[in-house]
């Protein structure tokens, strides 16, 4: 890139921070003020952040959140060796009991059999996790003799984390190097799974698109209104403590709140603090496209809210609330998912229309998780296991626990819309 055009663009792009910032040679890493940390991944990210922000000044809370989960040499998601389960920092629905991932898979075939129990289809699930929901799921197709037609398509960043799902879903899997896929593999009874890092690369064919807690994890841009002016929530360096982060606002109007204030006026009129994911818009905008052209149906499924709610953005480590600006690479960064601005990403597309969102308690019940908790209680072997799927039906349905906080949300394509009635 030509020199000059460059200090043009670096110029602009520094004017939207909330402070004038010079631009500097930076000391070599030796010299950096380096904040204590318990390892050498929390160490070189962190000083990896503190030198973007000196560079070109504070950045938006999408762009710390990006970079501490998916940086790929330090990223919480790309290192962490387990952050799912009770020995991680955080335990998800499908690890719980297997009745979660039995009735998602009762939701899918019953759906599937709306459009005719189109072959071939695919199973494609946004963040697998540890691929236990589409272990459970797979297990309720192969015993309804569902699995005609079918291939699993698993969308993963996480290399580490593709080993874990495979291990648990395949005979043996193949890395490659050469095809859209980076990794495949066959499940016992002959399902063929591939592992993508983008949605774009998954085949175009009639396809059941699952997200489970997934959208939660995607980079949000956080914006507030201070008197009648919108500004952008960024994060810059601690001016009394070099080691710390801390969150301040823009001093003019910045790109992404551009952009906001453009496209969604509504949301702007209506409330004082937005949490904005337009990555989410972004991959909603793709899932459409694939129903339109193929067909296909869509389950998202997050904790999240209606549009009340304000601050949400936070971390976890160990099951405990963290502070997000403290040693950013050892804790998970989430922000809860607003279902208003999701439906409203979805009416936009004109492709695909929403039913829901739905509470998990009501989703549960309606798939008959109660019929298959008596069924297993029946079965179980010990006291021990019957309180156990007692306990763990308990945790996923009840109002104070997980009930009504996670909300699922089905997306159809909008040539459908006349078949279905829609449901608050």
């Amino acid at each position: 890139m030509n020199t000059r055009i460059a200090n043009v663009l670096f110029q602009q792009l520094r004017s939207y921070s909330y402070k004038t910032v010079k631009r500097v040679t930076l000391p070599p890493a030796s010299k950096l003020e380096i904040p204590e940390s318990n390892g050498t991944k929390n160490f070189s990210l962190q000083n990896e952040l503190k030198a973007r922000i000196v560079a070109s000044g504070p950045i938006p809370v999408a762009s710390y959140m990006r970079h501490v989960l998916t940086n790929p040499s330090a990223g919480y998601y790309m290192t962490n060796d387990d952050v799912f389960g009770s020995k991680g920092d955080f335990i998800t629905s499908p690890e719980i009991g297997q009745i979660f991932g039995e009735m998602v898979a009762v939701w899918c075939l019953n759906e599937l059999y709306k459009f005719g129990g189109p072959v071939p289809f695919q199973l494609v699930e946004l963040g697998p996790g540890r691929g236990t929901m589409m272990s459970d799921i797979l297990r309720v197709f192969g015993s309804l003799k569902a699995t005609a037609g079918l291939t699993v398509h698993l969308v993963e960043i996480s290399d580490h984390l593709s080993k874990v799902q495979a291990d648990l879903l395949c005979r043996s899997s193949t890395e490659h190097n050469d095809k859209p896929f980076y990794r495949s593999g066959f499940t016992g009874n002959g399902i063929k799974v591939h592992w993508y890092r983008h949605l774009e690369d998954v085949p175009q064919v009639f396809s059941i698109v699952l997200a489970h807690e997934f959208f939660d994890a995607l980079p949000i841009h956080k914006f507030q209104k201070e008197g009648d002016c919108w500004k952008e929530v960024l994060i810059d360096i601690d001016p009394h403590d070099k080691k710390k982060f801390r969150f301040v606002v823009s001093k003019s109007e910045t790109p992404m709140l551009r952009l906001f204030l453009n496209n969604y006026p509504e949301i702007a009129t209506d409330r004082n603090h937005v949490e904005i994911s337009f990555e989410s818009e972004a991959l909603i905008r793709q899932i459409a496209e694939r129903f339109h052209a193929n067909g296909g149906l869509g389950l998202i499924v997050d904790y999240g809210h209606l549009g009340e709610k304000n601050d949400t953005f936070r971390a976890f480590k160990n099951h405990k609330l963290h502070d997000p600006l403290v040693d950013p690479g050892c804790a998970d960064l989430t922000a809860d998912v607003d279902f208003s601005i999701l439906n409203h990403f979805c009416e936009r597309t004109s492709q695909v229309f929403t039913i829901g969102p739905t509470t998990q308690r009501s989703f549960l019940e309606m798939a008959g998780a109660k019929d298959r908790l008596e069924v297993l209680l029946t079965r179980a072997k010990s006291e021990e296991e019957k309180h156990r799927l007692t306990e763990g039906f308990r945790m996923l349905t009840e109002e104070n626990q997980m009930g009504s906080r996670f909300k699922f949300l089905g997306l159809y394509p909008s040539e459908l819309r006349q078949f279905f009635t829609k449901q608050d």
